[in-house]
Formats: structure tokens, C-alpha cells, sequence
């Protein structure tokens, strides 16, 4: 979507997909939605449909026209794994971050179980890849807490957690395997609040386990006032990044429309089928 990102953790993110639908209590405030809603009915809008999924095989080779190396954080605005989008669709999106290596991806999901199914199977390919970096949202412990097993039994060679919005006190988590963790408080009207020792007990379990810690904020209606320091300075870890030389704007442009009839090719194979 947009080759510059304000949200703190990232460089820019890149939406194959479009649209979600709630899942769990983090789903609650969706800023995505909110976003998206606006636009409904706009004709030509990106967002003209509002936020009712769809893929945009259109926005498949972003990154590879991306020669600048980026942080990216894919499908801020969806759900890769969300149960609408189809696994030939996603092996198309799992290819480009494979082939577009010089980029660093952050995939996040509610759908923890069909990731780490998946990890475990047709994206085995793109799994172990150390650019990539697979990740699971934490809002709580009934619905975050399975996520964080799913992504443990997941052969990620990193993972991370996104605990925003942090809704309740989490305790002692199991973070064997965890390389990097998010923690944010929600924003905007509405938003739920955020305890100081929800915060400072996962990072104190962070540091301890010798994993990056990064605060986002502290959220509330006026998130910009109320900042992102905790005890009094600001928390920035990431994990180590990947270095890859960039390929030429030829071979990433051959690479992309290899990766786009593949995946139409896929399709219509399927047309009998679902005819």
C-alpha cells in the first residue's frame, strides 16, 4: 500500500489483500477498518468496497519493484492467512518475499493455526528464511496465548510476537523460541486502557530471556500525549537483519511476472473445478 509507513516498527507495507473480519477482542477497534470504511462506495477508490476481503494480485510484485532495501510489514490492512484467501494466493506472496530477499518481512496474523500448518507444509520453502519474520497477535490470554504455541510449533527462524492491544495482565509467558516482542497499548476513541505493570512484566521477561523489547505506546484517545516512554525512555529493540545485495530492476521485473502467471496459471487450473 504505501512505500512509507508511520506505524513505529516498520519502513512500509505492502497489502496483496485488502479487508478482514473480527476474530477476537483485539479485532474490537480495528484501525484498518475504520480506515477502509470511510471509502465505501468511492468510485475507484482502493477502499471502495470498504473492508470486504479481496486479493489484489495487481500489488503482488510490489517489493520487487522496490529497489531500495525496506523493513515491510505485510498486509497491514488484512490478514494473509485470513480463511477467504486462497494457499496458492499466499505461496504467490511467500514467493516474492523469498525472491525480493534484500527487503525484511514482517507477516502478522490472528491465524496462527493455519500458519504454522502451513510453515509445516506448502510454505516449508519460505519458512527457515531470515529475512522473513513471522509473527502472531497477543491481546489477551484466551485468544493470544494459543496464538503464541501455534507460532512456537511453527519452523520460523524468527519469530515475533505483536501484543497490542495488550487488553489484560499476561503473566509468565513461554517465550522459548520468540526472537523479537511488540507491546502497545490501543488508540482512538474507545480505546481500552493499558496497565504499567502489564507492560513492565513483559519487558522484564524480555530482558531476562535476552529478547529485543520494543514499546510502541501507550495509546488513549490522544496516543501522541501520552507518548511511548516507559520509565522514562524509549524501548527500540529489533532483531538482527539479513543483508542481501539488491538484483537488478530486469531480473526482479523477470521474477515478478514469472511469479504472477504462475499464480494465474493456478487459477485456471481451478476454473473446472469450481465451475
Amino acid at each position: 500500500m504505501a512505500e512509507h509507513s508511520t506505524i513505529e516498527w516498520t519502513d512500509a507495507t505492502w497489502n496483496p489483500v485488502r479487508g478482514c473480519t473480527k476474530v477476537s477482542p483485539g479485532c474490537k477497534h480495528c484501525y484498518a477498518e475504520v480506515f477502509a470504511e470511510r471509502f465505501r462506495g468511492v468510485p475507484g477508490h482502493p477502499y471502495g468496497q470498504g473492508f470486504d476481503l479481496r486479493l489484489v494480485p495487481e500489488k503482488l510484485a510490489e517489493p520487487l519493484r522496490w529497489q531500495t532495501p525496506k523493513m515491510i510489514f505485510v498486509n497491514s490492512m488484512s490478514d494473509l492467512f485470513h480463511p477467504g484467501v486462497p494457499d496458492e494466493y499466499i505461496e504467490a506472496v511467500a514467493t516474492v518475499m523469498v525472491r525480493a530477499k534484500w527487503h525484511t518481512y514482517q507477516v502478522l496474523t490472528k491465524r496462527s493455526a493455519r500458519m504454522a500448518s502451513l510453515l509445516n507444509g506448502r510454505l516449508r520453502f519460505a519458512a527457515n528464511s531470515p529475512h522473513i519474520w513471522w509473527g502472531v497477535s497477543v491481546e489477551n490470554k484466551q485468544h493470544g496465548l494459543p496464538r503464541l504455541r501455534d507460532l512456537q510449533a511453527s519452523p520460523a527462524t524468527v519469530r515475533f510476537l505483536s501484543i497490542e492491544p495488550l487488553l489484560e495482565g499476561l503473566g509468565r509467558l513461554r517465550l522459548d523460541g520468540i526472537h523479537w516482542v511488540i507491546v502497545g497499548g490501543e488508540s482512538g476513541p474507545g480505546a481500552r486502557p493499558l496497565n504499567r505493570d502489564w507492560v513492565t512484566s513483559i519487558r522484564d521477561q524480555c530482558v531476562d530471556a535476552g529478547i529485543p523489547f520494543f514499546f510502541k505506546q501507550w495509546g488513549g484517545i490522544r496516543k501522541k500525549r501520552a507518548g511511548r516512554a516507559l520509565d522514562g525512555r524509549t524501548y527500540d529493540g529489533f532483531p538482527a537483519r539479513t543483508n542481501h545485495p539488491v538484483s537488478s530492476i530486469a531480473t526482479a521485473l523477470a521474477w515478478a511476472s514469472e511469479i504472477r502467471k504462475a499464480y494465474d496459471a493456478s487459477q485456471s487450473e481451478l476454473l473446472p473445478v469450481l465451475a
